[in-house]
């Protein structure tokens, strides 16, 4: 049974349908919230949405996922549906995610960054039983908070009167909006 209602659906302050867009979405609210944008590494994403008002988000995937996130050697269980109460640096009353310790799924319902300089992410299950683990483990590296890239961009060049094109790597310096550009 789906805890997202038609009246839940009807209060979002946003919905979005496809994989693409609630990728981008979730991983912008992770940031936002100060929690690492990797947390959730769904797949094949139909529907996600937020609730401002109470912080009620949810992501419905097609199926359900396994992820072993290497850094630490955990493997998590995300089911079709992931729903969670979201504020700065927590996510509450979260369902849909099991881990597994010692050949057991154990639901977790709770993920915290209690101290954000500390680099430490605690997740707690509904047994009482909590661990913590550097953030570093579940933020994404390809993506940079202070870079923006742009593909393929091009240059031109003149070389004795003759303008000739180069293939380059515009990246943006968002602190200052100035254009850093590298030849490739």
């Amino acid at each position: 049974m789906s805890l997202v209602t038609a009246e839940i659906r009807a209060s979002a302050s946003e919905v979005y349908h496809g994989d693409a867009i609630c990728q981008e979405k979730s991983k912008f609210l992770l940031t936002e919230m100060g929690l690492p944008n990797g947390l959730l590494p769904l797949e094949d994403i139909e529907e996600c949405g937020y609730v401002e008002k109470t912080g009620f988000v949810w992501l419905k995937q097609k199926k359900e996922k396994k992820h072993k996130f290497e850094k630490i050697g955990k493997l998590v269980s995300y089911g079709t549906e992931v729903t969670a109460f979201i504020e700065k640096f927590k996510i509450k009353k979260l369902t849909g995610v099991k881990t597994k310790e010692m050949l057991m799924w154990i639901t977790l319902n709770e993920i915290t960054v209690d101290n954000p300089d500390s680099g430490k992410i605690t997740f707690k299950a509904t047994s009482g039983l909590f661990r913590t683990f550097p953030v570093s483990a579940f933020q994404l590296e390809d993506v940079k908070k202070d870079v923006k890239s742009v593909d393929a961009a091009k240059e031109t060049k003149k070389d004795d009167g003759v303008e000739v094109a180069k293939d380059t790597q515009a990246k943006v310096d968002v602190a200052k909006d100035t254009p850093l550009v590298k030849e490739v």
